[in-house]
């Protein structure tokens, strides 16, 4: 069996045992006995529990059919204004109603970075490794076109920033009883989107143009409504 093909029998062994006893419930050992080889075996292609399950998310986005329509989107100021909408929208959905595989991803996040942080450097590092280069190439665009000032050195950074925010907003609405009151869900999303896009550096006018586009006429809709 070549490595790829035996990479993908453990991988799909992992799912079927992540779904049914979650990322606590799972070891090692289980996934091995499922893909029927020995756990040497696995670690030759995983090192950790958490490797393995960042993979598996890794290979979910890559098939989220919304994601693939951002990706290939050209690099512009819009680009980057459906980035950031879609990054908000996506994390408004988890603390609107939450779905409990969803929800125990970002506490598995949170826990990791309280822990020894392997989870969540995996979990940064394939994001990215998919939305990173739209990020600052469409944020170049922004800039030549007028339409943003350059912040910084560092435009990596600027997408992290925006990401933790987002994420800390989540994380405060998940209780059952929210640690504080946004308000309005809509009214959150839009001051959410002007907070982080005034933050990267575009100016009011862009934020106007984008922004307030009618959803029917907005490529963050669609892209929102594929991967629903």
């Amino acid at each position: 069996m070549t490595g790829d093909l035996r990479r993908q029998l453990i991988l799909s062994a992992a799912k079927r045992c992540f779904a049914r006893h979650g990322f606590a419930g799972t070891t090692t050992r289980s996934v091995a006995a499922a893909a029927s080889i020995s756990e040497g075996l696995l670690f030759k292609h995983f090192p950790t529990k958490s490797a393995l399950y960042a993979e598996i998310l890794a290979e979910e986005c890559e098939a989220d059919p919304g994601l693939n329509r951002l990706l290939g989107l050209q690099p512009s100021t819009e680009t980057l204004v459906v980035l950031i909408r879609c990054m908000v929208r996506h994390f408004q959905g988890v603390s609107a109603a939450p779905d409990q595989e969803e929800a125990q991803r970002l506490r598995l996040m949170v826990t990791s970075h309280l822990d020894d942080g392997e989870f969540a450097r995996l979990i940064y590092e394939k994001i990215g490794g998919l939305l990173g280069s739209v990020f600052t190439t469409s944020l170049e665009r922004a800039v030549e076109a007028g339409d943003a000032a350059r912040i910084g050195q560092q435009p990596m950074n600027l997408f992290w920033f925006a990401h933790h925010a987002v994420l800390m907003a989540t994380l405060t609405r998940m209780p059952s009883v929210p640690c504080l009151s946004y308000g309005k869900s809509a009214d959150l999303e839009r001051q959410l989107c002007e907070f982080i896009l005034r933050g990267i550096g575009l100016n009011e006018t862009a934020i106007a143009s984008y922004l307030d586009r009618e959803l029917s006429d907005d490529p963050g809709q669609k892209v929102a409504a594929e991967g629903a």
